[in-house]
């Protein structure tokens, strides 16, 4: 009896999705050309900012900071103090912003292009410096390096599992939504922005750099990604948040073991305990502490002129409300504003819509998310890179001084990015239905991508353009952030800049200058202990030659705080300077000299009072009086032909007329003029 052979079963090769047939254009996997088109798109966007000066906080880190300014003898200072320390310039004030800031890295960049382009006494806010026209070149060049290594991450991450045609074209939308978010201007058009954009390179290129170790099996990879990422953490903080990004990398888009997962992200670890315990020790404190200051704390309000904590409650419900806000910006980035602050964003609780919301919205994120990473899903990744990134400046897990601010979501928008790109690819592959995919499945898809690219272009240029300078930025915004206190306050100080720079006899400064006034007014109405802008107002009432108002807004700021250094010298100054007013122009000789009286008990040293005094009380016919203060004006400043003058008309008159006649004659050989 012969034996049945069994049938022969025929294998059916499995293709791999690298093998799958390429259909889409060649340009979409020719990484050179789309690493070149993401750099040319960050000029094209961005290059206009080359032309543009000085802004916001570039003053903090650049052109008011002794560190910065003193070029590469700066450095140490740089490397052993809070970021903020060489702008303040005192001891513990520059914890004053909401917990400490060790940011050297970028800070040290700007003082070797300082020591290189810097002006000699320091750069002007107005104009477009040649350091300034550096600075801003290299913040664009990093963006678009940052679009390339995210680019190029993306594929490295999605290639093995996925194949070309998922992991080319995903990449791609991804980093062309990156580069073009008008979300992003504030970190681009910005300078100071440059610590965000390291920050993020350097946690990307160190992702990168830590996968290619991977598949390579070599270690120089992985420890070009160690140091990459301790390089981010001296540019910002933030990327201490990829001690989780990291290895939930390697579970969902590779097939590391457990074991293996933790031997790649422990070199990382230890880079970040390292990098915390150098910051615990140069700045004595962790990341943030409580601060009951309105501009430097968004969870407290004031009843009776004091400061109360919100409820926790109402601190939740806000926090909620501004997470909200992002996703909200994320998907349609306007209006933007450079200023979240009180009370922008208005005290929330959970009564209000918008609150619940949003509660909802990352209540479902995070459950899709948590299910959808066990199968490890792409979507689910790129949202619990949104919140992990996001969780560090949530005000969560703790204060950071602000509501919110549009260059708190740089680092999220990666994980956004990156869920749109494969949404839209998803897209295409429901629209063919059963059919196969092929490139012709992606003509919507890529039609409605293309429409929000432009879209995303017209308006980040569009809003770059608000970055020139301090004034249009300030007066851009205004219109949005209508009910921010610290907003109002530095329009109301801007337009008191533009005022001053005008001659006195130009209609167009009295106009700014009470402008001014509305703005902050409208800022101590908001914000009632506001001393800056108490301040401020008393600067643009003394321009307006109001020095009663003046006066009494200075003692308002010091009331609020007694050792305000600039109040007590600008208060001084308006009595100098009503003094002078009232005895030559109102020709109120008696509350010239009660005026002048008060600055000099104020500032016995100060020569211009004791000269005004002089005069004054020569012209109220006191002559002894007028001899005495002008002596004494003389003895600190005894070269002054003015001083001179006035003394030698002082003892022709009420004294000595020989030594009088003589020190007319001294002040006019010192300066012709004398007397004309």
């Amino acid at each position: 009896m012969s034996k049945k052979k069994n049938p022969k079963v025929t294998a059916q090769k499995k293709t791999t999705p690298s093998k799958l047939k390429r259909f889409f254009p060649a340009f979409i996997y020719n990484k050179a050309m789309i690493c070149g088109l993401i750099m040319v798109v960050s000029f094209v966007l961005y290059g206009k900012t080359l032309s543009y000066g000085y802004t916001q906080d570039d003053a903090i880190v650049i052109t008011d900071n002794m560190y910065t300014k003193d070029g590469i003898s700066g450095i140490p200072g740089i490397l052993g103090n809070d970021t903020f320390y060489g702008f303040f310039k005192k001891e513990g004030k520059q914890f004053l912003v909401e917990g400490g800031r060790y940011r050297p890295l970028t800070l040290v960049f700007f003082a070797l292009g300082w020591n290189i382009f810097g002006e000699e006494k320091g750069a002007p806010l107005d104009g477009t410096p040649t350091s300034a026209m550096y600075f801003h070149f290299f913040t664009v060049f990093f963006y678009g390096l940052t679009g390339i290594v995210l680019y190029l991450l993306f594929i490295k991450m999605l290639r093995p599992s996925k194949g070309d045609n998922f992991s080319f074209f995903v990449s791609f939308i991804a980093a062309i939504l990156f580069i073009t978010h008008p979300i992003h201007t504030e970190v681009v058009a910005n300078i100071k922005g440059q610590d965000e954009i390291i920050a993020l390179l350097g946690s990307l290129t160190a992702l990168y750099f830590s996968l290619k170790g991977y598949y390579e099996r070599n270690k120089v990879f992985t420890s070009i990604g160690v140091v990459a990422f301790f390089l981010a953490l001296l540019a910002k903080e933030n990327p201490i948040t990829f001690l989780a990004v990291l290895p939930l990398t390697y579970f969902v888009f590779t097939k590391a073991k457990t074991n293996e997962i933790v031997k790649q992200s422990v070199p990382f670890l230890l880079v970040g305990i390292v990098f915390i315990i150098i910051r615990q020790n140069i700045l004595g404190g962790g990341f943030g502490s409580e601060n009951m200051e309105l501009m430097n704390n968004p969870f407290i309000k004031i009843e009776n002129g004091e400061y109360i904590a919100y409820s926790s409650g109402e601190k939740i419900a806000t926090i909620f409300y501004t997470l909200g806000q992002y996703v909200k910006l994320l998907l349609f980035p306007h209006p933007l504003t450079h200023d979240y602050y009180p009370y922008h964003i208005e005290t929330m609780t959970f009564g209000n819509w918008r609150v619940i919301l949003s509660f909802l919205i990352y209540a479902g994120m995070v459950i899709y998310t948590l299910i959808g990473l066990l199968k490890k899903d792409i979507v689910s990744f790129g949202i619990a890179f949104y919140i992990i990134t996001l969780s560090i400046v949530s005000n969560i897990v703790f204060p950071v001084g602000t509501n919110m601010a549009e260059r708190f979501l740089f680092m999220p928008s990666v994980g956004f990015c990156l869920v749109i790109g494969v949404l839209v690819y998803r897209l295409a592959k429901y629209l063919s239905g059963k059919n196969k995919l092929n490139s012709s499945s992606f003509m919507i898809p890529i039609a409605f991508t293309g429409l929000v690219v432009l879209l995303f272009s017209y308006k980040t240029n569009d809003r770059n353009s608000a970055w020139e300078s301090n004034y249009k930025l300030f007066s851009t915004d205004i219109e949005v952030s209508k009910n921010s206190a610290k907003l109002r306050n530095s329009m109301g100080g801007s337009t008191i800049e533009a005022a001053a720079k005008l001659p006195e006899t130009n209609p167009e400064r009295n106009i700014l200058l009470k402008e001014a006034i509305v703005h902050l007014k409208e800022a101590t109405r908001i914000h009632p202990n506001y001393k800056n802008a108490y301040l401020l107002l008393g600067n643009a009432n003394q321009y307006l030659k109001n020095f009663d108002k003046a006066i009494q807004f200075y003692n308002q700021a010091l009331r609020l705080d007694s050792e305000y250094a600039d109040a007590e010298n600008n208060l001084t100054l308006a009595y100098r300077n009503g003094g002078k007013h009232h005895g030559e122009v109102t020709r109120n000789i008696q509350k010239s000299i009660q005026y002048l009286d008060i600055a000099h008990q104020r500032n016995s040293k100060d020569i211009e009072t004791l000269r005004l005094m002089g005069i004054a009380y020569g012209m109220s016919g006191n002559g002894l009086k007028a001899v005495e203060y002008l002596e004494k004006a003389l003895k600190l400043q005894p070269d002054n032909p003015s001083i001179m003058f006035n003394l030698g008309i002082a003892l022709n008159q009420f004294g000595d007329t020989t030594r009088g006649a003589q020190l007319i004659q001294r002040a006019k050989e010192l300066d012709p003029t004398m007397g004309q």
